[in-house]
């Protein structure tokens, strides 16, 4: 089963280019243009399996943003936005559900999910898609406050019928979260996918983190990117986070049309050109340190 399509002559373009070249698309589509996705295999477990017994589809269309907001590269599906809706099951939120699980005298939390940088929205609607019930699992799609993009991303959610579940909310990183938190304590898990490419937004996407994931030891932020920047952007970031109250619980190198996973590592960008490159994503999982947790506490 085909993972995103596009348009017919998108299609043969992007298939052409892997097959004849071994060149690896970083994104897919243009703003406006349609875009489908099938899930390959289902990532939930045990009793929840049968939710994947019809095949499931999401169908998006590219958002659009204003002239002046074109340096955000959001009217693009990116590959690591796919990569991280076919590996749902890395992100372990039945573990999460498991663990908001209520004593006796207790009223029961849903498990809070959040994308930053969320564009077309596909990882948050496949969630949402997958845990349809807002008692268990509530999902909040954001992104820049642009108003085509915003527009774009609330009618993808409205369109694959997971409003109840999925709430789509404009945000600017290193702005107030109130309007994200609503009186809450945060998140449980925070998403985002290539939002890492410009090391000039580092500090304020490391703050839209703090400000937003849960101050709790099994809450987590998990980033898929590419290496389209170079490993040295990346490594940057990595550098900067851990120095930010988080610990890198995870680093890893996954093959994007593959199964390979190997350990990060810097140094390769010695050695590799850009074809290499197009090859890998970057999975990044963070936790807070202990010390942190207490402190904040």
């Amino acid at each position: 089963m085909e993972t995103g399509k596009v348009t017919e002559s998108e299609d043969i373009l992007f298939d052409s280019l892997q097959a004849l070249y071994d060149y690896q698309p970083i994104t897919l589509t243009t703003y406006g243009a349609p875009f489908t996705y099938d899930l390959k295999s289902c990532p939930l477990r045990h009793e929840h399996t049968q939710r994947c017994a019809q095949p499931v589809t999401i169908s998006l269309h590219t958002p659009d943003t204003d002239a002046a907001n074109w340096a955000l590269h959001a009217s693009s599906i990116w590959a690591s936005s796919i990569y991280l809706a076919d590996h749902l099951i890395d992100l372990n939120i039945q573990n999460h559900i498991a663990q908001k699980s209520p004593s006796s005298n207790e009223t029961k939390s849903p498990v809070r999910i959040l994308e930053l940088g969320a564009s077309a929205g596909l990882p948050s609607i496949l969630i949402a898609k997958l845990h349809p019930d807002p008692d268990a699992v509530l999902v909040t799609a954001s992104d820049y406050p642009d108003e085509k993009l915003i527009r774009t991303l609330s009618e993808n959610v409205e369109q694959n019928g997971v409003s109840q579940s999925c709430r789509v909310l404009p945000y600017a990183w290193g702005s107030d979260p109130a309007v994200l938190l609503d009186r809450t304590d945060g998140f449980d898990l925070v998403i985002a996918a290539d939002t890492l490419w410009n090391p000039e937004l580092h500090d304020i996407f490391i703050a839209a983190l703090k400000a937003t994931l849960r101050k709790s030891c099994t809450a987590r932020a998990h980033m898929v990117v590419g290496l389209h920047t170079g490993r040295y952007t990346i490594e940057s970031f990595l550098t900067k986070v851990i120095q930010s109250g988080f610990d890198l619980e995870s680093t890893s190198e996954k093959e994007s049309n593959g199964e390979l996973v190997r350990d990060w590592d810097v140094s390769r960008a010695e050695e590799e050109d850009e074809r290499e490159r197009r090859k890998w994503v970057i999975w990044i999982q963070l936790k807070w340190t202990k010390q942190y947790v207490v402190l904040q506490g």
